[in-house]
């Protein structure tokens, strides 16, 4: 779990990051986590935006992307999703404790 400290250092890392998936009309699915999760191993934090034609609301859409890829969610804003996974290989980013 993250700490209120490191929440708040990763969304200033995040805030000039541009959105890198959007989640449309069909939601969450299978290859959509993999790539995630993919990305979220060379990134460690990303932005995901969730479309208006979504038909899944924003908290159903960040749950599913967090039970997927066990990336922490850092903030759900507007109609986007940060989240926050620690790379085994391309570490980048060092929390504050």
């Amino acid at each position: 779990m993250l700490t209120g400290k490191q929440k708040r250092y990763l969304r200033s890392e995040a805030h000039h990051l541009s959105p890198i998936f959007q989640v449309g009309k069909g939601g969450v699915n299978e290859n959509m986590i993999k790539q995630i999760d993919e990305a979220l191993e060379k990134r460690e934090l990303m932005k995901i935006s969730v479309l208006q034609n979504c038909e899944w609301a924003k908290t159903e859409v960040a749950d599913a992307l967090v039970e997927g890829t066990g990336a922490e969610l850092v903030q759900v804003i507007g109609s986007t999703i940060v989240l926050y996974k620690e790379s085994k290989e391309n570490k980048q980013l060092t929390l504050p404790r």
